[in-house]
């Protein structure tokens, strides 16, 4: 190779290894974490986000609530995600939009007879204190009860609207809504809760005393089980993460939410 070839590569390399490294250095990072219930609609929001916006880059992390909600505090992440009913009192420090609104499904196996309880068969379900689905039109089998991790903001929601749940000891813990679909969608005597904006074939929503978790019946306030998503950041948004904010409660942002399954924010 002559001298002219190699320093002529050499110069090529250089000069896209420059354009690479600036176009890294020139993007904006965001990084969004939290809501494990929330988490996929935003990462299909950040993707949208990022086909207007080459100069910023959005990463979503889910966690939980309590995840998300210390991340914004700390830093760790520009925006926290969190989808309680009742923030926490070190929450009070963040700024709060909400972004949407989010029915929790109960959901069991779609073999279970049963299609319907009361806040307060439900309540006695998940405190271990009525254990057979015979209880409640389905077979003579013991009840599974499948809940979320503790710091879960679907798990803390859950809880606040159904009131004086003290879970059973022998509850399935599982980490995420999606395992707890998997999980359900697995065991003919599975009980367990998850965002309605990720209910599926493979699971069945039962009516909370009577009413459906739909897109309809939340939003006349008739099904029980609702909680808000909030977008959290420490002081008012602003740059980037503004504008990432911005755009998922803009009108496009909330008809994506409503397009996906979740309720848009107003």
């Amino acid at each position: 190779m002559t001298r002219y070839v190699f320093a002529t590569l050499c110069a090529g390399f250089l000069t896209l290894s420059s354009l690479l490294t600036g176009c890294g250095r020139n993007r904006t990072m965001v990084t969004m974490a939290g809501s494990t219930a929330f988490q996929p609609f935003a990462e299909k929001l950040a993707e949208e986000f990022m086909m207007n916006r080459a100069d910023v880059s959005v990463t979503v992390q889910g966690g939980g609530s309590a995840v998300g909600i210390q991340s914004a505090l700390s830093g760790a992440a520009q925006i926290g995600m969190a989808d309680l009913v009742n923030l926490p009192p070190e929450a009070a420090a963040l700024s709060k939009t909400v972004v949407a609104r989010d029915g929790i499904a109960v959901v069991v196996n779609p073999v279970n007879p049963a299609t319907n309880l009361t806040m307060e068969q439900i309540r006695a379900i998940f405190n271990g204190t009525a254990a057979n689905w015979k209880e409640f039109g389905g077979p003579d089998k013991p009840i599974v009860v499948v809940s979320r991790e503790a710091g879960s903001g679907t798990r803390s929601s859950f809880e606040q609207i159904v009131k004086d749940i003290k879970l059973t000891g022998n509850a399935i813990i599982q980490d995420s809504n999606g395992t707890i679909r998997e999980t359900v969608a697995n065991d003919a005597s599975a009980i367990g809760y998850l965002s309605h904006g990720l209910l599926n074939e493979k699971i069945k929503a039962l009516t909370v005393g009577g009413e459906s978790c739909t897109t309809a019946a939340v939003l006349a306030n008739r099904y029980p089980l609702v909680r808000p998503v909030y977008l959290l950041t420490r002081g008012a948004p602003q740059g980037a993460a503004k504008d990432v904010i911005d755009f998922m409660t803009s009108a496009q942002g909330q008809k994506m939410i409503q397009d996906s399954g979740l309720l848009p924010a107003k």
